[in-house]
């Protein structure tokens, strides 16, 4: 019986060891980010995913007092970079900038990505939106949306459109709209880098259907005819551009995004943290001109937000890719 108070006192001892423990990843949060965070961008510097992770790096790496390191991990349709982040400590201090082509494309084109585009990540939060934009040379013959339907219904298979690569988003945009339009205009894919919009502006090409990202300094600089926009209302920064819907198509929007994503079981406290100021550098004049200036039409919310609007676009461009049987590998 004389060891009974020092078994007690022993038991006693290890539970307030065992709290301790627990109470360490809470103040760890509360202190978080203690050191730089590095933010992986499955593309290659100098592009316009590359601008926009940059501009938000830079901006939540000042709220947080702490760097935000880019991180390019370009190739195999934005998975290698992906898959490192997914495969990465979920401790918040590796981020993914997320897109169109990483959550709602590749997981379909490949048949081992390497990542869950939803059970491998926690949500963040969504940076903004880049709507399509149908292009064309400026010399092209075609000054609007109907005159180039008109064409491709006359002479089926003889128009040409151009994309970064089979089963990009550009490829599949224009799948998308041939669908709607009920035309048949075949597909030149070309391997990544802007040959396909050289081509577009030497006549080789007779459409586009462009991210408002990459081709907006070209319409700035009438290298490029605008012909609709694939938003619910006209762009600002492009205000005698109409919609898709005004030319005859309603519904049909379709964009490129930008999001950001941490590993799956990060803590809530640490994503509630990152998307508090995600929001609130959102909110600052000067990056929502910076962003308007990209082609980006910001749209931020919580997490949840985030998470419902991944798995709508994994599913939409799931059909699109089934239904081609568009496949990389």
């Amino acid at each position: 019986m004389r060891n009974i108070p020092g078994r007690r006192q022993a038991l006693a001892g290890i539970a307030c060891l065992a709290a301790a423990a627990c109470a360490l990843p809470a103040q760890a949060q509360g202190s978080y980010p203690s050191r730089p965070v590095t933010m992986i961008v499955p593309y290659p510097a100098g592009g316009a995913n590359d601008a926009v992770a940059r501009l938000i790096g830079q901006k939540m790496g000042e709220a947080l007092q702490q760097p935000l390191l880019v991180d390019n991990r370009p190739g195999a349709g934005t998975t290698i970079g992906t898959a490192l982040a997914a495969r990465a400590p979920a401790d918040g201090q590796t981020i993914l900038l997320g897109s169109l082509a990483s959550h709602a494309v590749s997981p379909h084109l490949y048949a081992r990505p390497g990542y869950d585009a939803v059970a491998d990540f926690a949500p963040i939060g969504l940076i903004g939106l880049s709507p399509m934009v149908m292009t064309v040379a400026q010399d092209s013959p075609y000054r609007d949306l109907r005159s180039l339907v008109d064409a491709a219904r006359k002479r089926p298979g003889e128009l040409h459109y151009g994309s970064s690569g089979n089963g990009s988003p550009l490829h599949l945009a224009a799948e998308l709209f041939k669908q709607a339009a009920g035309v048949n205009i075949e597909h030149v894919p070309y391997k990544g880098g802007n040959t396909h919009t050289l081509d577009l502006m030497s006549g080789r090409l007779d459409m586009i259907l462009d991210t408002l990202t990459s081709a907006a300094p070209l319409l700035q600089g009438g290298k490029l005819l605008a012909l609709a926009v694939a938003a619910p209302a006209r762009l600002p920064s492009l205000p005698g551009v109409p919609t898709f819907a005004e030319a005859g198509y309603p519904g049909f929007e379709v964009n490129a995004w930008y999001a950001l994503y941490a590993p799956a079981k990060t803590p809530p406290a640490i994503v509630e943290r990152l998307n508090t100021t995600l929001q609130a550098v959102l909110a600052q004049a000067d990056v929502r001109e910076r962003l308007g200036a990209l082609g980006v039409q910001i749209k931020s919310g919580p997490p949840q937000e985030l998470a419902r609007f991944t798995r709508q676009e994994l599913q939409r461009y799931g059909q699109l890719i089934q239904a081609h049987n568009i496949r990389i590998d």
